[in-house]
């Protein structure tokens, strides 16, 4: 991790796939940085947070989201341009992240055939 080394831990790395722990502490802000490939996120703690963009612009504001994120439950997150992540709750943010590095057409209809079940 170049960009955010301190709030982002390398768990497990190979061609295919990166597994990222993050942790973000109460009243700190991640540097730019960018999650190149999509993954799947899984939410062990969470907090009221803001996403800006690399221009400082707001994309953002958990607390404008209509719901909270349910912790220990996947979720699809699409390869996310530069942003900063501050965490303006009480509470630290804590994920684990797995990155699909190559996702080819197979990969892609394997998963919405799994979709549907």
């Amino acid at each position: 991790m170049v960009t955010a080394p301190g709030h982002h831990a390398l768990l497990f790395e190979n061609e295919k796939v990166r597994v990222l722990h993050t942790r973000i502490p109460p009243g700190t802000t991640t540097p730019i940085h960018t999650h190149r490939w999509p993954c799947v996120v899984f939410i062990q703690s969470w907090s009221d947070c803001i996403r800006r963009d690399h221009l400082g612009n707001v994309l953002v504001d958990s607390r404008q989201s209509l719901q909270t994120p349910k912790l220990n439950t996947p979720v699809w997150q699409p390869p996310l341009p530069p942003h900063s992540l501050e965490n303006i709750g009480d509470s630290e943010i804590n994920t684990t992240s797995v990155e699909l590095k190559s996702v080819t057409r197979l990969d892609s209809s394997v998963q919405l055939a799994t979709e549907s079940r």
